[in-house]
């Protein structure tokens, strides 16, 4: 009997996937072992308590495992990938397979086929497959040069427009909120809070109250909301378009899906994005539902797929 192990390492949680050659065995939840966003002892019993729940809950042993992918962001960067490497070799049989979160999720998608995705979640990226298989990227430069309409985005956006909309003499409940999220004695102590050097990593913490506010009519959270999804449109556009001159003669619009929890999970965002797309690109096809990247992760480790150079 073959087992594939399937991986989605994100910026927060990591959700793992076991199958046989027919069916889903089991499932378990944790903590990132992302290297760049944990320390080694964090992400290290992140990843024993998961394959251990995993080893309980179906009888596997991870020394019975045929092959593994592991979709991440960083796929690139040394430290998550080096890693990655080392820790699953020490602890699951089997060879692995390392590629981008936003490939897992392309696949989950069009497995393996053309088409366009938009994952939003801790971070965002953006990809396309062209006909050829060529992959092109957008966006997913990390939290301090990209990742709009992430969770971290719309944290720091929050603050952001929080302080303009005081200046403006506009009214918002989001600088309120932050001070209730961290329990601060006024919300004048946001400003040393948040410029605190190194500065923590808040931002995705407080993406909840912004999109709390803005379901309850802060006008200021929506904005918030409408521009996120709106720079994720452009992203999906200037992919749209290097496809289009790569495909040349004959180039039909490539269907668009979604992935991660913030596009899965906040409403208005994903309305933003498929209004600002239909509006560029009248009868888009955008795939309906948030696609689960895990699917994506299984379909290479099942074939023993690569990642494309």
């Amino acid at each position: 009997m073959a087992y594939y192990l399937a991986v989605d390492a994100g910026g927060s949680k990591t959700e793992f996937l076991l199958v046989d050659e027919g069916r889903e065995l089991g499932r378990a939840l944790t903590g990132t072992i992302k290297r760049v966003n944990a320390d080694e002892e964090t992400a290290s019993n992140n990843l024993r308590e998961a394959l251990a729940e995993l080893e309980r809950t179906t009888g596997v042993k991870m020394n019975d495992v045929s092959r593994t992918c592991v979709g991440t962001s960083g796929n690139t960067v040394p430290l998550v990938t080096d890693w990655l490497r080392h820790s699953f070799a020490q602890h699951v049989s089997g060879p692995l397979i390392l590629v981008g979160d936003v490939e897992i999720a392309l696949d989950a998608a069009f497995f393996g086929g053309r088409g366009v995705l938009a994952l939003a979640g801790t971070g965002s990226n953006v990809a396309a497959r062209t006909a050829g298989g060529k992959i092109f990227t957008a966006g997913g430069w990390g939290p301090i040069l990209a990742d709009q309409g992430a969770g971290h985005w719309i944290g720091i956006e929050g603050l952001r427009r929080g302080f303009l909309a005081r200046d403006e003499g506009r009214p918002t409940g989001l600088l309120e909120a932050a001070r209730r999220l961290w329990n601060l004695p006024e919300v004048d102590a946001l400003i040393e809070f948040a410029n605190t050097q190194p500065p923590p990593r808040y931002g995705s913490q407080f993406a909840r109250e912004v999109v709390a506010c803005a379901e309850q009519g802060d006008t200021v959270a929506q904005e918030i909301l409408d521009q996120g999804g709106a720079d994720l449109a452009y992203l999906v556009g200037i992919l749209i378009e290097r496809m289009r001159a790569t495909e040349g003669d004959g180039f039909q619009l490539p269907a668009v899906a979604f992935a991660g929890s913030i596009l899965a999970r906040v409403a208005r965002m994903r309305a933003s994005i498929e209004r600002c797309l239909r509006s560029r690109y009248p009868g888009i096809d955008i795939v309906e539902e948030p696609v689960d990247p895990l699917r994506g992760a299984l379909w290479r480790a099942v074939r023993g797929v690569e990642a494309v150079p």
